[in-house]
């Protein structure tokens, strides 16, 4: 698209200069010191930007140039390779000996020097438009419809769960044991050695309030799901009593309220992906709640 189309560079930098040139011919209407020295400094910005805009585009004119000129030699080295292979087989041998012995070798050679050329002209600096799609062009278009960074995108699965521990600490600190069992757990279940019918791992965190508890739940839920909210967070304190608990599993079909969903169901089983599950306040919760809990 870009071969046709001017490169972002150039087309965020002449709407940059486009309105330099608007905000200019306000200033002009303008009479007093501080419009006017303004003015000043904005002519001075504007010449620069203007020959930044005029560099551009002979590069752009001319690595287009360059790359429309190895698509035209491709296609007719494509084109005579056919021609070659129809002659062969209708017994035109000097027509296919020409072909295959001249024309071909030449236009092998001009594409090699075309390619060689073009890569000589963008040594020390990208290239402004390209033949192909490559990984980081997919990278950025997704990048920039859901906001996740490039960089994030294109790392591999291994390499992550390889810097998981860096990564938790990032947002934890001082408990390396805890970030340590909970990157372990990880590890073993997406290597696929850990059981497949129970969680990844079920943790049981100690502590007064602000040592990281919840937050290491948050960061491992950003991790794994790129959204620290892709979590059900339940506050033990409201199932200090035996019945409340059908609020985690639903209640019975013979009961009053039959209809009534466990609390966790929709936000567990919603979007196709397992939840991170966090409870605090363990020590208001009833037996048969620990139990729910745990599996």
């Amino acid at each position: 698209m870009e071969i046709d189309s001017a490169p972002v560079e150039i087309d965020e930098l002449r709407r940059y200069v486009d309105r330099l040139k608007l905000e200019e011919l306000a200033l002009k209407k303008e009479k007093d010191a501080a419009s006017k020295e303004r003015l000043a400094t904005l002519r001075e910005d504007l010449a620069t930007q203007q020959v930044k805009l005029g560099e551009l585009q002979v590069r752009w004119e001319r690595e287009r140039a360059s790359l429309n000129r190895v698509g035209d030699l491709k296609t007719k080295l494509d084109a005579a390779r056919i021609d070659a292979e129809r002659a062969q087989r209708e017994g035109n041998l000097e027509k296919a000996s020409r072909l295959l012995y001249a024309e071909i070798p030449a236009l092998e050679r001009e594409v090699i020097e075309a390619e060689q050329s073009e890569d000589a002209d963008s040594d020390g600096e990208g290239r402004m438009v390209g033949d192909q799609v490559t990984e980081q062009d997919i990278a950025g278009v997704i990048a920039a419809w859901t906001g996740i960074p490039v960089g994030r995108l294109l790392q591999g699965e291994s390499e992550k769960l390889l810097h998981l521990e860096a990564e938790l600490g990032k947002r934890l600190i001082g408990q390396k044991d805890a970030v340590t069992a909970v990157a372990d757990a990880v590890r073993r279940s997406r290597a696929g050695i850990s059981d497949p019918g129970r969680p990844t791992g079920s943790f049981l965190f100690l502590g007064p309030t602000g040592v990281g508890k919840t937050e290491l739940a948050k960061a491992l839920a950003a991790f794994l799901f790129d959204d620290e909210h892709a979590m059900v967070r339940i506050d033990m304190s409201e199932y200090g009593e035996k019945h409340s608990v059908s609020r985690l599993v639903g209640a019975p079909s013979r009961g009053t309220s039959a209809t009534s969903r466990a609390v966790s169901s929709p936000r567990l089983c919603g979007g196709g992906r397992t939840a991170s599950c966090c409870s605090t306040r363990w020590r208001k919760r009833t037996q048969k709640s620990s139990t729910c809990c745990c599996k």
